[in-house]
C-alpha cells in the first residue's frame, strides 16, 4: 500500500440495520433468556453438567446476562460487538477453560447454543411486536456476528494462555535440567522442581543428546512424557526408560538425528548419563545418515573409558604388546586383530575364524604363534584382561600393535 493510500473502511455491522427501539423492545426477554440458556447448556454441553448453585453456576449466570445487555445496546449502531468490561470477561471465559483442562470446544459449542435460543425467543417477540420478516432475518445475522466475535475473543485468550502457560512450562523444565546437571540438589528439591515444570519423573530415565540444528520437531516425536530442552548449541531430551520399547522407539524417532542416549537410571544419574553419552559420541564418527541409529553409550563404555587416560593406556600397551614390536608391520597387524578376537571368544576357534573371514585352520596356526611369543602369560587372567584393553586402546588410537 502506498503512503497516500487509506486503509479499507470496515465493513457496517450488521446490527446497524435493526431499528434503534429493538433493545427497549426485547429487554424485557432477558431474565427468563438467562434462565433457558443456564439450564439448556449442562444438557446440551456435557462439559457444562455441573450443580448450579455454586460459583460455576454465578460465573455462567454472570457471563450470559452480560452478553446479552451488550446485545441489546447494539441495534442501529456501529458499537463494536463488546465493550471494554464485556471483552474482558469474555477473554476470561476463554482462560478459564485452559486452565481447566478442557478444549475451546465446550465454550463454543455453548456460545452456539446461546445464539439458538436468543434467536429462537427474540424472533418470536419481534413477530408479535409486528417489526416483519426483514428485521428477523437483520436480528438473525446480528446474533450470528455477535457470537462470532465473541468466540474470537474467547479463542485468542485461550491461545495465549496456552501460549504463556507452555513458556513458563518451558522455562521451568530448563530450570530442572540444570539442577539435574548441577548435581547438588536433593531429591526433595528435584521433586519438587519437576513438578512446577509439570512433569511426571519416572523409575527410569533415557538422557538424549543431539546436534542443536537436528532437534526439530523432536518435542512432538516424543511426546508429552519427555522433557526437551534445546541449548545454545545442542538439544537434550529426557525420556521415561520402559526397556525394550524404548529402545525400539527411540531408534526410530532419534534416526538421523546424529544423537546419544546415555545410560538409563534415576534423577540422580542424569548428568552423568548425560556425560557418558556425549563422550561416547565423540568416541565413533559422526552418524549423519537419514537411517543411522544413534549412539547407545552403554554399548560403548570400553572405550569411553580407554579414552579417560590416554597415556596410561599408552603404557600398557608397550608392555604388554611389546613380544609383537619386532615383527613386520603387516605381520603384527594380523596377530594383534587375532588376539583381541581370540579374547573376546575365549579361544573358540569357529567364532573366530567367522569374525575375520578366514579359515578355521588359519586361526590355528596364528594362535600357535601367540603362543609362542606370549608364553605363559595368555593363561593369565589378569594378562588376558590387560592385554584386551591394550589392543582395544590401540586400536583407538590408530596403531594396533606396540
Amino acid at each position: 500500500m502506498s503512503g497516500s493510500e487509506l486503509p479499507p473502511t470496515p465493513p457496517d455491522p450488521p446490527w446497524l440495520a435493526l431499528p434503534t427501539d429493538v433493545g427497549d423492545g426485547l429487554r424485557s426477554l432477558t431474565p427468563g433468556l438467562v434462565e433457558a440458556i443456564i439450564q439448556a447448556v449442562p444438557q446440551l454441553v456435557p462439559a457444562y453438567a455441573r450443580p448450579m448453585e455454586g460459583s460455576f453456576g454465578h460465573v455462567l449466570r454472570k457471563g450470559v446476562t452480560a452478553a446479552l445487555e451488550r446485545f441489546l445496546e447494539l441495534p442501529g449502531t456501529k458499537l463494536p460487538a463488546l465493550s471494554d468490561e464485556s471483552r474482558q470477561l469474555v477473554a476470561g471465559l476463554g482462560r478459564g477453560e485452559f486452565r481447566q483442562g478442557r478444549s475451546m470446544d465446550s465454550l463454543l459449542g455453548a456460545y452456539r447454543m446461546g445464539a439458538r435460543v436468543t434467536f429462537r425467543e427474540m424472533s418470536r417477540r419481534s413477530m408479535e411486536d409486528g417489526l416483519g420478516s426483514a428485521v428477523v432475518v437483520d436480528l438473525g445475522e446480528s446474533i450470528m456476528a455477535y457470537i462470532d466475535e465473541l468466540s474470537a475473543v474467547s479463542a485468542e485468550a485461550y491461545a495465549f494462555e496456552q501460549s504463556e502457560r507452555a513458556g513458563a512450562v518451558d522455562r521451568r523444565r530448563a530450570e530442572l535440567l540444570e539442577l539435574l546437571l548441577l548435581g547438588q540438589a536433593d531429591q526433595t528439591a528435584l521433586r519438587q522442581a519437576a513438578s512446577l515444570a509439570d512433569w511426571s519423573v519416572p523409575a527410569e530415565i533415557a538422557v538424549v543428546t543431539l546436534p542443536l540444528d537436528r532437534a526439530e520437531g523432536l518435542r512432538q516425536r516424543l511426546g508429552q512424557g519427555a522433557i526437551v530442552i534445546e541449548r545454545e548449541t545442542d538439544a537434550v531430551a529426557l525420556v521415561p526408560e520402559r526397556g525394550a520399547a524404548t529402545r525400539v522407539e527411540l531408534d526410530r524417532v532419534l534416526a538421523g538425528r546424529s544423537a546419544a542416549v546415555g545410560p538409563a537410571g534415576g534423577l540422580g544419574q542424569v548428568a552423568q548419563s548425560l556425560r557418558l553419552a556425549v563422550l561416547a559420541a565423540s568416541m565413533l564418527p559422526p552418524r549423519e545418515g537419514a537411517d543411522e541409529p544413534p549412539v547407545w553409550a552403554h554399548e560403548h563404555l570400553i572405550e569411553v573409558v580407554l579414552a579417560a587416560e590416554p597415556s596410561a593406556v599408552g603404557e600398557l600397551a608397550r608392555r604388554r604388546l611389546a613380544p609383537l614390536a619386532a615383527l613386520p608391520e603387516n605381520q603384527r597387524e594380523r596377530l594383534a586383530e587375532t588376539l583381541l578376537t581370540w579374547l573376546r571368544h575365549w579361544g573358540q576357534r569357529a567364532p573366530i575364524a567367522e569374525e575375520l573371514g578366514i579359515h578355521p585352520q588359519t586361526v590355528g596356526y596364528r594362535v600357535l604363534q601367540l603362543r609362542e611369543l606370549f608364553g605363559d602369560d595368555l593363561k593369565d587372567p589378569k594378562v588376558r584382561f590387560e592385554l584386551e584393553i591394550a589392543l582395544r586402546g590401540s586400536r583407538k588410537a590408530g596403531a594396533p600393535s606396540a
